[in-house]
């Protein structure tokens, strides 16, 4: 479901005495008062809208607002359709890795960037392997160099508790 972000004041919710009036097709009707303005909109089937309340007289429009608040929620539906949604794979790893899983996280990692995510690679110490954090960086090192060729470095190899980590992302085309 959809929701206009602004209802806008139709008909008898619309508090003014005089109003700019605008026509179904965007021709200026003049200044009316409010009376006139609702009886013409109501002699053609149409809602009377109130499209700009801030201005001096306020400026109402003569539409069908069923179909306009359809059209808006159509736009906003395509918009979002339009958007991609970034999202942070992670892959977590242990400072110990053999050679056969550190390629098949490395590939996987490769397919994550190529399809335009982000990767967070996360080195996970266990017990007393917190006492040795340098082979966990070259792990994540080994990771930056292996992916060089597509992923930049978001944000280098850092320990955070138990964990190190290190974000790659796509590389930009320049």
């Amino acid at each position: 479901m959809f929701y206009i972000k602004q209802e806008l004041p139709i008909n008898r919710q619309i508090r003014a005495k005089e109003v700019q009036l605008i026509g179904e097709t965007g021709e200026k009707l003049g200044v009316v008062s409010f009376q006139d303005a609702l009886s013409k909109a109501e002699d053609k089937n149409l809602d009377l809208v109130l499209v700009a309340p801030n201005s001096n007289p306020p400026v109402c429009k003569i539409m069908n607002y069923g179909k306009y608040k359809f059209e808006q929620a159509k736009k906003e539906k395509e918009a979002k359709k339009k958007q991609k949604v970034l999202e942070v794979k992670e892959i977590r790893v242990t400072p110990n890795i053999e050679e056969h899983d550190f390629g098949f996280k490395a590939k996987n990692a490769r397919k994550f960037i190529e399809d335009g995510n982000k990767v967070k690679i996360t080195v996970r110490f266990r017990g007393r392997e917190v006492n040795n954090s340098k082979a966990g960086e070259n792990v994540l090192n080994k990771f930056i160099s292996a992916l060089e060729d597509v992923a930049n470095v978001e944000k280098a190899p850092k320990l955070e508790g138990r964990n190190m980590f290190t974000i790659l992302a796509k590389k930009t085309e320049k």
